[in-house]
Parts: structure tokens; sequence; C-alpha cells
């Protein structure tokens, strides 16, 4: 083996030409790597440093320039083709934008030595149509500091390579191992010297030690061994569907409509949000019905869209103009809502009656706040993220939102809401609202419940003035979710995930309870087939 491998580096240097002229194209696949095999034919004797280095740094430097080009040549709409959109993220480019206006040649020359920026970089600078004299020769600064540093440091340990890559059958999992480790550090390393690094590394460390944050797989294991423990118990595992024998698809299990379930609450009269159900359509019809739903009701924007079909606040839009009216109307082309948007604070209501009683009562109540920072003056709106110790937490939420104003510096006192939606994974603070239960507030829920036959079982969003309105029984729905909604008071800060566990479990047990109320009634529970077919329909099984 060792012959073999003599041989081929020996083939290599044959090649004279050739083989640097083969370096230099190579490092337009893969500077690092072509670098690193110029390392070892030096270190093998096989070729000399300088010419090595040389090669390396043709290639480089013409592959920089080439991205400059690409960027000045072919502009934005390179962005939405393959090959560049797999690599370039329409977020970074904004990123290197901003950056150039304020960093330029410092930028270029950090970039080359911080894996992963130098494509979006060098591509913006052409985008930018930097001033190609000066930035040449910042690009010619990088590469003639990289490229020797690269490739000597490959020639100091090609002896090294060379054992391991003799004793491959033991050297690939040792390789893989080091590997790992060296970028897993590398990172960290990284990430440690900035403090803009220092609070993403925050950031995923709350997310991982803060349960609330924590993804659905890794909550719902217990209370899914939970609910199939009270489905043999009541001899049906699909009980539970005939909780809200009112509502379609399960009682509100998945995929249920919207719109089916505000006109089930058309009794309650004024106290839901005036709202119109948009069909699928051709835009134009689809604008005119938004904007003769606002005209009749005599409402100025902001207006909600949200499709009639969904969850978590996918998809939902606060369009404050038309232009943002046709915007979601295009990204969502299947039916939607439009809602009449109602300003105040909200909370999220958890509801619940036993059929055989007279009257219901509030399970929960959540109290949803928006998180907001305040400029000062002085710091970048990334900077504010970052800094405020709940929007770190979605920091990279938050940064994906504001892509396009993070490097603006708000004024003194200016309050910048992040968040428009009262929903847990847009941003929103949810806090536990149990204290705000008034006899007031109880009737004043019941009589919009009893306004909706069938309905027994579920989670109001409703929005009032202010927290006295709200106690006052004050408030108008604006949502109305069934069968597997939330008593979001959990995702309380201050509560334990155990918390969160009885709750959960104490919200099933009452579904099955009330399901077999109703099924005793002559109500029918779905099939397990049905159950599965509206499952997969809306994704949530394979």
């Amino acid at each position: 083996m060792d012959a073999w491998l003599h041989s081929v580096l020996a083939a290599a240097a044959a090649g004279g030409l050739l083989t640097l002229a083969a370096l230099a194209l190579a490092t337009l696949v893969s500077e690092d790597l072509a670098c690193i095999g110029a390392g070892l034919l030096v270190a093998q004797g096989a070729l000399g440093f300088g010419p090595a280095v040389a090669a390396c740094f043709a290639g480089i430097f013409a592959g920089d320039l080439l991205l400059v080009l690409a960027g000045r040549g072919l502009g934005r709409p390179a962005l939405n083709a393959a090959p560049l959109r797999w690599w370039i993220g329409a977020g970074a480019v904004a990123r290197a934008e901003r950056w150039f206006h304020r960093r330029g040649p410092g930028l270029i020359l950090a970039s080359r030595f911080l894996p992963g920026t130098r494509l979006p970089t060098y591509f913006a600078a052409g985008l930018l149509r930097a001033p190609l004299g000066p930035f040449v020769g910042w690009f010619f600064l990088a590469c003639a500091l990289w490229t020797p540093l690269l490739v000597g440091t490959a020639v100091v340990f090609g002896d090294a390579a060379r054992q391991f890559f003799l004793s491959w059958t033991e050297a690939v999992p040792a390789l893989l191992a080091a590997g790992g480790a060296a970028l897993a550090g590398t990172r960290l390393v990284t990430a440690l010297a900035t403090w803009r690094g220092r609070r993403l590394l925050l950031s995923r460390w709350r997310r991982l030690a803060r349960w609330e944050f924590w993804p659905m797989w890794a909550i719902y294991p217990p209370v899914v061994a939970y609910i199939l423990w009270l489905g043999w118990r009541h001899r049906s595992p699909t009980l539970c569907t005939v909780a809200n024998p009112g509502i379609g698809a399960g009682g509100g299990l998945a995929g249920e409509s919207k719109s089916a379930i505000l006109r089930g609450l058309a009794g309650a009269g004024e106290a839901v949000a005036p709202w119109v159900l948009v069909a699928a359509g051709t835009p134009a019809e689809r604008t005119a019905a938004v904007a003769d739903f606002m005209r009749r009701g005599g409402l100025n924007f902001p207006i909600v869209l949200k499709p009639d079909v969904g969850e978590r606040g996918r998809g939902v839009t606060i369009a404050r103009d038309g232009a943002a009216v046709a915007a979601a109307l295009r990204a969502e082309p299947r039916a939607l809502i439009a809602q009449a948007y109602v300003p105040g604070v909200e909370f999220g209501v958890f509801y619940v009656r036993f059929p055989s009683e007279p009257a219901g009562w509030i399970f929960s109540i959540t109290a949803k706040h928006v998180v907001a920072v305040t400029g000062d003056g002085r710091r970048t709106l990334e900077e504010l993220i970052l800094a405020d110790d709940r929007a770190v937490c979605l920091a990279r939420f938050f940064l994906g939102q504001f892509a396009a104003r993070l490097d603006d510096i708000p004024a003194a006192g200016e309050r910048i809401a992040l968040s428009e939606l009262g929903t847990h994974a847009r941003g929103a603070l949810f806090l536990d609202g149990t204290h705000l239960v008034t006899p007031a507030l109880g009737a004043a829920v019941e009589r919009v419940s009893r306004a909706y036959a069938g309905f027994y079982f579920g989670r109001y969003d409703v929005r009032a003035a202010d927290e006295a309105a709200f106690r006052r029984g004050e408030f108008t729905v604006i949502e109305l979710n069934g069968l597997t909604s939330e008593a979001t008071n959990i995702y309380d800060p201050r509560h334990r995930v155990w918390f969160g566990w009885r709750t959960l479990c104490r919200q099933w047990q009452i579904a099955f309870a009330i399901g077999a109320e109703n099924r005793a009634r002559g109500h029918t529970p779905l099939t397990l087939r049905e159950v599965g077919t509206l499952l997969a329909a809306q994704g949530r099984v394979p």
C-alpha cells in the first residue's frame, strides 16, 4: 500500500503543469480539499510549496471573482434558481448587504476565515455593485493570507494524514470522530468569541432547558400513553371524538373547518368578531370578496386573514393594506377566512361542560402577551432582540422575521412588537391567568358556549380592551378550537413539565368522560380507520 501511494503521488508530480491546473480547477469544487490535497503532495515531495500555493491561490482568487461577477451579472433572480438557492438563503444575502454598507473590506477578510460565509458574502459584493478596483485588492489579500496557511497546515500534518490513509480501515472511524469533535469545537469556540454567538448559544440552551419550547414529540409521549389507557378503560379508543358532536372532524380532532365552527357560534351574535369565508378562486375574485366584506362591515385596515383549516398560527396574516391582502391570498390558494381585527389584549379560555350538567366551567385561562423590545437610540434591532431576556429564547425565529430590519437603530423609547399573534410558536408569552376568573366572566363564557349546539369541550381565543374588561366578561371571540386544543396556561415559564403533563392528562380524562355521556345519548364515535384518515390528511401520521 505504501508503494502504491508513492506511485500515485509520483504520477501526480509527473504531470507538472497539468497537476497545477488540476489543483486550480479543484478549488472551484472545494477550496479546502484542494488545498489539503496540495499540501499532501508537497509533504511527499511531489510538488514544491510555492507552485502548490500559487495554483490553489489562482483557483481560489478566480472563484472569488466569478462569484462577484455572478452577483453583478445575474442579480437577484439567480437566488431563486438552482444551484444558488441550495446554498444561499435570502436572509443570508440581505444580511451581507447590510454588512457591506458598514464594514466592506473587513467583512471580506473575515469571511475568508469563517466557513459558510464566503459564498453569500462574495455574491452579495457583486449584487451590491461593490467597486471592483478597491475590492479586488481585498479579495487578493484575503486569498494571499488564507491559501498558504491552509496548504502549509496540510504540509505539516501530511505524514500523519498519509499514515491514516495507509491504514484506512482503522483510521476512518477515528477520522470521523475527530472531524466531528473538531467541527463541534470550532463552532463552539467561534460562537463564544462574540457577544452575538454567546447570546445565540444562550438561546439554544434555554430552548433545551425550558420545556415550554420542547417539540411536541418530546412533550406528548406520556400524554399519548395516558390517552391509550383511557381508551382501554372506556372500551373505546376513539370515544373522545364525540366530546363535541356539534363540531366536525371528530369534534375538532384534526382538519376541522374554522368557518364551520364560527357558523356554529352564530347565536352568540356580537360576541364573535365579524368574518367571511373567502373561497378558492381567481385572485381578482378573492380580492373583491375581501374588499366587499370590509365595505359591508364598515371595516378599515388592518384585517386578519387565516386558512380555513390550520393550526398554531400557520398562515395567519394581519394585513395592513391592500398589498398585504393580495400577498396573503397568493400565499394561500385554498379557502381563507377574512376577519375583523380586534384590538386589545388576548386570552385563551378553556371551557368544559358535561352534557348532564346545567352549566360548565372554565378549566383554564391563558394571558397572552406580545413580546416587544424598546429602542435606546444606540443598539440595533438585532442587539435589542438578543439582549432581551424573553426574545432571546426565540432568537432564531425573530431574527428571521425581522431580517430586513436587523441593522436598524430604533429611536430611544420606540417600542417594537416582535409578535402580533397570540400563538406560542410565533413568539407570544403565555402566562397562567387562572386568577382572572370571575362570576361575570364565567357567565359570559357560558352564554357564548350555550349558543353552540353540541359544543362541550374546547378553547376560545378572545380579545378584550384590557384585563379589567375581560374580568367583567366583555370580550370578543376570534376563534374556537375543539378536541385537540390545549389548556395553554401550561406554557407559563413558572410551571414545570409535571404541571403540563398533569393538566393535559386531566384534560383528556374529561374529554373521554364527556364522550361517554354523549355516546349514551346516541352519538357514535369515529372508527379507528376514520381517525387514521383524518390524521393522515393533516400530515400527523406517516
